[in-house]
């Protein structure tokens, strides 16, 4: 699957952001918003010249929620931000460097502890700006995995995750490369009503039965 996403769609770029931190806040005002929206609030960030964690967190909350409207929910992400500033400044005196010489399973446990950040948020931060290799499980990701076949429908996140975990390379770049292609294939062609016609992992699924009126297969689950 990896191998032909890669070849149909050609390396994505990801995490767009310019220095860890960037990519940090950016995993929690993603939070249920297109990331058009985000890199508009990350551009209102960086021209108040606040882009760093001192600068944030001495911040007044109202006015980083004014600079972040566009990422939507801003007043609830405001609160997200501030709560994981909180954290570096306890545990880690604002240095990401200390963070993330913890150990990532230890740092995903203290990640997890901060009200506002889930699995999701965590591995986005343990990947993307920690270079930890972990795979982030999102919507699209299981969409994707769940019309193949490959999870059941009830999988918990950290059932999906093992699925990648257990049967691929701890890579970095592998596992930052397959979670953008999946995102890739579940915005143009996985969508909630699939276009199967071009997607680059239609011949995977045409190996099973023929597809349903809808467009896309009803597979039994294989675990």
């Amino acid at each position: 699957m990896y191998r032909a996403m890669l070849r149909a769609l050609g390396p994505q770029g990801w995490w767009p952001g310019r220095n860890r931190f960037e990519v940090i806040i950016g995993a929690i005002l993603t939070q249920n918003t297109a990331w058009t929206n985000v890199a508009r609030a990350i551009g209102n960030l960086r021209r108040a010249r606040v882009l760093t964690p001192e600068a944030l967190a001495a911040l007044p909350a109202p006015q980083l929620a004014r600079l972040i409207r566009p990422s939507g929910y801003y007043k609830t992400k405001a609160a997200r931000v501030k709560r994981f500033l909180r954290f570096l400044r306890a545990r880690y005196a604002l240095n990401l460097s200390r963070m993330f010489a913890r150990h990532p399973s230890t740092l995903r446990e203290e990640l997890l502890a901060v009200s506002g950040i889930g699995p999701e948020t965590a591995d986005s931060i343990l990947l993307y700006a920690g270079g930890v290799p972990v795979l982030v499980v999102d919507a699209y990701t299981r969409r994707i995995l769940g019309r193949h076949g490959l999870i059941r429908p009830d999988a918990t996140y950290d059932r999906v995750q093992a699925l990648f975990l257990e049967n691929l390379p701890p890579e970095t770049a592998l596992y930052n490369e397959y979670h953008a292609l999946l995102v890739a294939v579940g915005k143009d062609f996985c969508r909630p009503v699939p276009r199967c016609s071009g997607c680059p992992l239609r011949r995977d699924l045409e190996r099973h039965r023929p597809a349903t009126a809808r467009g896309f297969l009803r597979i039994k689950t294989r675990y």
